[in-house]
């Protein structure tokens, strides 16, 4: 790689550690205390950061994926995909991590990879999958990965139902293996039934994951239609009629998601 790029790179990858770090502290601040002042001004004043980050890396164009992301966080969508108004600013916040985290993602992979060319901008392919690094099971790893890619494509799709199932598959893998690796001995005070961890119903590993301190209340917000997911499935394995699941479903599902992964993996 040239050195000049390589130089480049690590200064943006480093500008973006600083934004990440930045947005993490605004996130946790608003979410206990939405309408300090001084905390909403500094955020407008971290977006604008991220805002002109985000047009230097995508080169200046608005059809770069990284812009695109970057623009879409804003936007909040009824059910019936119309704008609506009135979006929490915590979670705007961490929308616009998620961006900045893929940013790091696709820079990371063109100082590792082969075959970069001299562009400054970050890559104009779509972002790499999301790294599972704190999942015990390597061989579930992989897994994990692809399917976060294929929940967040089908969402942009408009394919809710798919979004959503894939989002609820990842969510109770990687509870499982937290679960697991905790181990029945130790998880016994924390009301875990008899029997395999894998055959307990999906709202039980979650409770129990809960009570153990492998993550936070964050699955509350799980719409009721993601806490039935293996029920909407006869026994043909063929899936209700997606209808059945809206985009404020599928979003608030990916939401919680995160929060999980935030949970399991703190340093992230």
């Amino acid at each position: 790689m040239d050195e000049s790029l390589q130089a480049q790179i690590e200064t943006y990858l480093s500008y973006l550690d600083g934004l990440i770090r930045r947005g993490r502290q605004l996130r946790d601040r608003l979410a206990t205390d939405p309408s300090n002042s001084s905390v909403i001004a500094a955020t407008r004043v971290w977006q604008e950061d991220c805002g002109v980050t985000v047009n230097q890396l995508s080169g200046g164009s608005k059809a770069h994926w990284l812009a695109r992301s970057f623009s879409q966080a804003f936007l909040v969508r009824s059910a019936a995909g119309h704008a609506v108004e009135g979006a929490d600013p915590a979670e705007i916040v961490q929308r616009l991590l998620d961006v900045l985290e893929q940013a790091v993602a696709s820079l990371s992979r063109m100082e590792e990879g082969p075959g970069v060319t001299g562009s400054s901008s970050a890559s104009s392919e779509a972002p790499p999958p999301r790294r599972f690094e704190f999942v015990h099971n390597p061989e579930l790893r992989p897994v994990v990965e692809q399917t976060y890619t294929d929940s967040r494509r089908a969402l942009e799709q408009g394919d809710y139902d798919l979004s959503l199932r894939t989002s609820c598959g990842i969510l109770e893998a990687i509870v499982t293996d937290a679960l697991e690796h905790k181990g029945l001995s130790a998880l016994a005070g924390s009301g875990a039934p008899a029997g395999k961890i894998a055959d307990w119903p999906f709202e039980t590993r979650l409770a129990v994951a809960e009570r153990a301190g492998l993550i936070r209340g964050g699955c509350a917000r799980l719409p009721a239609v993601a806490r039935t997911y293996r029920d909407r499935a006869d026994a043909g394995g063929e899936s209700r009629p997606k209808a059945t699941v809206s985009e404020r479903d599928a979003r608030q599902t990916g939401q919680v998601l995160r929060v999980v992964m935030r949970d399991l993996d703190p340093g992230r």
